[in-house]
């Protein structure tokens, strides 16, 4: 199969005008007659389902959360990027742009990321409109801050509760929908299969969290809007919920997975405390304009923080990157805390954390100015860690956030499966090896507001659509096979719990696709993922009944697909020999090591084709062209 990006002609800042106008369109009168199905009820799944029900479409949205304010997006803090030049810095669309792809590490579609700026603007007009409590400055005007991997203020924020606020606002939009009767809303289901018929996907087998049923849905176009893979690790800054299930299993009818080693470190989470934990708690980037990282400059200082005088402190990012200091991307910033903390100069018991300190912040502009900016990230750390920032420096380390793989999307938004489309964090396209901060909310929302409209639209009104019904064998024999994955790990009844199987597999991943790979440590992992994922369908026991309430065995089904996506996401690391954003192999790295990229080998998309467990994939490259900004080698100094 050839990977068509449908990346239209022209300069890059007519694109997508020249796309809209191309576009197919339906006629209102006849987008009542086409069932749309949204899987994922986060800012992507809950924007996407109100725009289309607006428009007229008849919209099916699944979330596995009892309300879509639930949803994962609820977590993100620190702000959403607009290129409005408000602070009259030098931002621009085209510098959005540029920061991206750059921050991306060159491995992002320039057509995309450009888009992504372009709607970013209107983004931000659409959620003052809904209500949106945007920070203010004195005269009125939305405040902005900075984030990492910019040299401009251009990230919207609601104090630290960015993301509760934006998805609260798409929440009242979507609401606004299903009293209208365009959205039927359908909660406590997930999604276990993808249903394809005649070689579109057509519908989805969902099971009902509370009484057990197996339940068929048909429609015209499906969006998947679930998130990322981040849980594989177990410990990380999703929630425990977050899961791969509903995109590996559309990867297992043939949709190609991109990119799947792209996984985001975050630097500054609260450090892990001991075995009972399931998550970490992030504390969000908007901390880096003001607080000073740092660590002791001699190994093994133990003292108090307070009693560490400044000539003896390194604040190591701010020496080592000193355009950008505290604010380099995450992956620099990740990287740079695992190297000083290697050294034995890390902070705490465990030396697995380095000081996130707000001293010298507090001194300038006063505890009160603090207060309003993170006053409730303050509140938090000081419930989890029973330590005052305001009076000591908070203590963080990397942890796993974010992914920028997923499923492969073209320029409309579509996967290899006709009329499958994929939006937010599921998919692969707009973040290339590395996520800079406040882009997440911006692409998930551009996604569902702007994009998908148009792109569903112009497949419906292009596409023959033949009359489908859940009685068709397609639906008939999908439904089947979820039942026998349920049945076979019901039957099972071993003696390791699905808690602990999961925590391995994370175990795993962590040690050897973490922050920092190598071939010797990847050629293990993929070893000892297969011997784990063998023992899981002999030694797990799943407690309970198929046909009733049972988060067990719903937890037992996503923690099976950890164990399959696991063995791709290393064999998608150990085939990229290079270093590039959130990938760094320990062999590939310049003299001061920063990732070192190979963009002669390395300068294309890979997307995996589903061959069968155990079987290798398929690798199919989507080369990535870039003729707007030329790859050299990233630097923030």
């Amino acid at each position: 199969m050839t990977l068509d990006s449908k990346i239209p002609s022209g300069p890059i800042a007519e694109k997508w005008d020249r796309r809209k106008f191309e576009n197919k369109l339906v006629n209102p009168a006849n987008r009542r007659k086409y069932d749309v199905i949204v899987v994922g009820t986060g800012l992507a799944g809950s924007s996407a389902a109100s725009s289309l029900g607006e428009l007229g479409y008849k919209v099916k949205l699944f979330g596995i959360h009892d309300s879509p304010r639930r949803a994962h997006s609820i977590a993100a803090q620190g702000g959403i990027n607009a290129a409005k030049n408000y602070r009259n810095d030098g931002d621009s669309i085209y510098r959005l742009f540029y920061d991206t792809v750059k921050g991306g590490d060159y491995r992002a579609r320039e057509a995309n990321v450009f888009r992504l700026a372009q709607m970013s603007v209107n983004i931000i007009d659409q959620c003052v409109a809904q209500g949106v409590p945007f920070a203010r400055e004195y005269g009125g005007l939305l405040d902005n801050r900075s984030f990492g991997g910019a040299q401009v203020s251009r990230t919207f924020y609601a104090r630290g509760q960015t993301g509760q606020q934006l998805l609260l606002g798409a929440y009242q939009s979507l609401m606004r929908q299903v009293d209208a009767g365009t959205v039927d809303l359908y909660q406590r289901r997930e999604m276990l299969d993808l249903v394809m018929v005649n070689g579109q996907a057509r519908g989805i087998i969902t099971r009902n969290l509370v009484t057990g049923e197996l339940e068929s849905h048909a429609g015209s176009a499906v969006l998947l809007c679930t998130g990322g893979y981040g849980t594989v690790f177990y410990l990380s800054t999703n929630a425990v919920n977050s899961n791969v299930t509903a995109a590996w299993r559309a990867h297992k009818r043939g949709a190609f997975f991109a990119n799947p080693c792209f996984t985001q470190i975050h630097p500054t989470c609260i450090p892990v405390s001991g075995d009972h934990q399931s998550k970490l708690t992030l504390m969000s980037e908007s901390l880096r304009n003001d607080g000073r990282v740092w660590v002791p400059k001699k190994q093994g200082d133990k003292r108090p923080p307070s009693q560490i005088p400044d000539a003896e402190r390194d604040y190591y990012l701010e020496r080592r990157y000193p355009s950008f200091g505290n604010l380099v991307p995450r992956d620099v910033a990740s990287r740079a805390a695992k190297a000083v903390c290697d050294e034995g100069r890390g902070a705490g018991d465990s030396g697995l954390s380095v000081y996130l300190d707000f001293a010298d912040a507090i001194k300038r502009l006063g505890a009160e100015t603090i207060k309003g900016r993170y006053g409730n990230l303050f509140d938090m750390y000081k419930r989890i860690t029973d330590e005052d920032p305001y009076q000591v420096p908070m203590r963080i380390y990397p942890a796993v956030h974010y992914t920028m793989g997923g499923l492969w999307v073209d320029y409309d938004l579509m996967s290899t499966l006709p009329g499958l489309f994929v939006l937010g964090e599921a998919n692969f396209s707009d973040h290339g090896a590395n996520r800079l901060g406040a882009s997440a909310l911006m692409q998930g929302l551009a996604d569902g507001y702007f994009v998908a409209p148009y792109t569903v639209a112009n497949y419906l009104g292009g596409t023959s659509l033949p009359a489908v019904s859940t009685d068709h064998d397609a639906f008939k024999e999908a439904r089947a096979a979820s039942q026998e994955r349920i049945d076979k790990v019901l039957a099972v009844k071993g003696k390791r719990t699905i808690r602990d199987f999961h925590r391995n597999i994370g175990q795993i991943c962590w040690d050897h696709v973490g922050m920092a790979r190598n071939e010797e440590s990847l050629k293990g992992a993929i070893q000892q993922i297969r011997a784990l994922r063998d023992e899981f369908w002999q030694n797990v026991i799943v407690p309970g009944e198929k046909n009733n309430l049972n988060p067990a065995l719903d937890y037992a089904g996503r923690v099976a697909d950890y164990m399959e996506f696991a063995e791709l996401l290393a064999l998608d690391a150990l085939e990229r020999r290079e270093s590039c954003g959130g990938h760094f192999r320990e062999e590939f790295q310049t003299p001061d090591g920063e990732a070192q990229r190979k963009d002669d080998e390395f300068s294309y998309a890979a997307a995996w084709e589903f061959q069968g467990i155990g079987n290798r994939p398929n690798l199919h490259k989507e080369a990535l062209e870039f003729h707007e900004v030329h790859p050299s080698q990233r630097s923030y100094k």
